[in-house]
């Protein structure tokens, strides 16, 4: 009897391993034997950018997208002008959504560290010894670090991260998992290190997660208590408040009266001064040692400006021909 029950269940055993291969063989002939390609990184449009940067630049060159199980990272290509190794980037990433892209596996839910950053600094910025700040720093997102360097050729880079992430006693409430990490290189051969620093206060995070449970932000700051109660009155200053009270009433300015314009009166362009003369003065041939000079002789004596100022007057000046005895003759008194 056991002889026929092993022998029959090992014909059971060969039919399963017939059936199993013919099923395989099946399974082979049906296939399409299509070439696809894995979810990796592909390239998205500008408009699709998860982060953008300040208006004013640096403009965005590419963004290459990289779908996780957990979340989505996006390595968004900013121009760069410096002769250092490497290009300018601002990387985001959104950890804590799930079902992104399963296939390709969770990105590491882990927080910023000292070795961490190092490497990073390294690899991005090579032959720069950055220094980082050891002031506490806040844009529009929360606190933020940075380290600064200058190359040998001159150009300044700056390589900063900041984590965004809503506090421990936000998550209690089954909501707000969330996480954001950026981090931006910049470098620069005409920027200084103030204006590399504004475009980490000046970028903008436009991407969202699909729910309130991966919400990175945490709660929501209400409102200033004082405003609309009565009693506590907002003033258009820098704060909107102030510790002394504000003047009430006034008096209107006197008005200034206006005097037109005093025109200049026209007044006609001086004549042009004729050189000085060179030379001693000669006397004309009429001129005596004892009496005074004809009129022929005081022309002779006259300097160009009273020569002009005779001319004007009415004086007329006798032609050489009439000087002496001749200017008594009928053509010289014409």
């Amino acid at each position: 009897m056991r002889g026929k029950r092993l022998r029959r269940s090992k014909t059971c055993v060969l039919r399963l391993i017939a059936f199993a291969g013919l099923a395989g063989l099946a399974a082979g002939c049906t296939s399409t034997g299509n070439v696809r390609l894995p979810n990796t990184a592909e390239t998205v449009a500008s408009e699709q950018a998860l982060a953008l940067p300040p208006p004013g630049g640096p403009s965005i060159v590419s963004v290459v997208e990289h779908k996780r199980g957990n979340g989505v990272e996006q390595a968004i290509s900013l121009f760069t002008s410096s002769s250092v190794p490497g290009q300018n980037f601002l990387k985001v990433q959104f950890l804590g959504a799930s079902g992104a892209n399963p296939d390709t596996g969770n990105a590491p839910y882990r927080m910023f560290s000292e070795s961490g950053l190092s490497r990073e600094m390294f690899a991005a910025v090579p032959g720069v010894p950055l220094v980082r700040s050891p002031t506490f720093l806040q844009n529009s997102y929360g606190p933020f670090g940075y380290a600064s360097g200058r190359s040998r050729a001159g150009d300044t880079c700056i390589y900063s991260w900041q984590q965004i992430r809503s506090t421990r006693s936000a998550q209690t409430q089954a909501r707000n998992f969330g996480m954001i990490q950026v981090r931006l290189r910049l470098c620069d051969a005409r920027a200084t290190e103030r204006q590399l620093l504004g475009i980490v206060y000046g970028y903008t995070i436009v991407g969202t997660f699909n729910g309130e449970i991966w919400n990175p932000f945490g709660t929501a700051q209400n409102a200033d208590p004082t405003v609309g109660r009565p009693g506590n009155p907002i003033y258009p200053d820098e704060g909107g408040y102030r510790s002394l009270p504000m003047a009430i009433g006034y008096e209107p300015a006197p008005v200034a009266v206006r005097q037109a314009p005093r025109q200049a009166a026209a007044r006609a362009p001086a004549p042009a001064a004729l050189p000085p003369a060179i030379g001693p003065r000669v006397p004309g041939p009429d001129m005596s040692e004892a009496g005074p000079p004809t009129d022929a002789a005081a022309v002779a004596m006259a300097s160009p400006s009273q020569l002009q100022a005779m001319t004007a007057s009415g004086v007329t000046v006798p032609s050489p021909d009439c000087v002496g005895d001749a200017a008594m003759t009928a053509a010289c008194r014409r």
